[in-house]
């Protein structure tokens, strides 16, 4: 077991998830059921087996019914709060800015659909010995899982497009990342903007930090991610 961290993690829990649909027209995405719990069940208990004690979920689409399951995360170990978009959905990174007074000032953001079994503890000792405003995790994808989007040179993150395809991008943001909440001060509360938006600006400002991690990531938010995830967990269960 972990040694309990004092950072929290933002979780990206209030997309549409139209890729699983019809599924998630009833439910939403971290509620699906794999390898026989609901998806946030086998996220929280990684997190909690990584030393995450505390995870502010962002929700907009049916996300009601998650804070119906879940509550304040006792059961799992981890403390739960809450973060509803509101009328409008406001993107990845409008939801972490209305999230803000419940993170502090330094935090994990993990997106909804995303399992990563990795330490997380060794990431936020060299997000801090680097001093910078943020922190990616990339992954030398070579194109397998996904499309390639990042130039990672020299411990850097030279380049992050999620539209441009350029032959030298190996890597791939992996997933997980770092943010001190005062990179957030020039946006607005109710601003509809996107993370990706936020990482392209620390990438100019040579304020983002690159971790590259060894293990390969898997997701549920497309059917495929979805099945593999489900073999990957079914093998794992006692």
């Amino acid at each position: 077991m972990s040694t309990p961290l004092e950072i929290p993690v933002a979780i990206l829990a209030g997309g549409l998830a139209t890729r699983l649909w019809p599924v998630t027209e009833k439910i939403p995405k971290s509620l699906i059921p794999v390898a026989g719990r609901p998806f946030l069940a086998h996220q929280l208990a990684m997190l909690h087996a990584r030393g995450i004690r505390h995870a502010v979920l962002c929700i907009g689409y049916l996300g009601e019914m998650i804070q119906n399951e879940f509550g304040d995360g006792e059961k799992f170990g981890v403390k739960l709060d809450y973060s509803f978009d509101g009328e409008k959905l406001l993107g990845t990174g409008g939801a972490i800015k209305r999230a803000l007074p419940k993170l502090g000032e330094e935090f994990f953001v993990l997106y909804g659909d995303s399992y990563l079994p990795i330490e997380y503890a060794p990431i936020a000792e060299f997000f801090h010995r680097c001093g910078k405003l943020g922190l990616m995790t990339v992954y030398r994808n070579e194109g397998k899982y996904d499309t390639s989007n990042v130039v990672f040179r020299d411990g850097e993150i030279a380049v992050y497009d999620k539209k441009a395809k350029l032959p030298e991008m190996r890597h791939i943001d992996y997933g997980l990342s770092l943010f001190k909440s005062s990179m957030f001060d020039a946006y607005a509360t109710d601003q509809v903007f996107d993370l990706a938006e936020v990482m392209g600006r620390l990438v100019r400002e040579k304020q983002l930090a690159g971790y590259e991690v060894p293990d390969r990531f898997y997701e549920m938010g497309s059917p495929a991610g979805l099945a593999e995830l489900e073999t990957m967990l079914q093998s794992k269960s006692p």
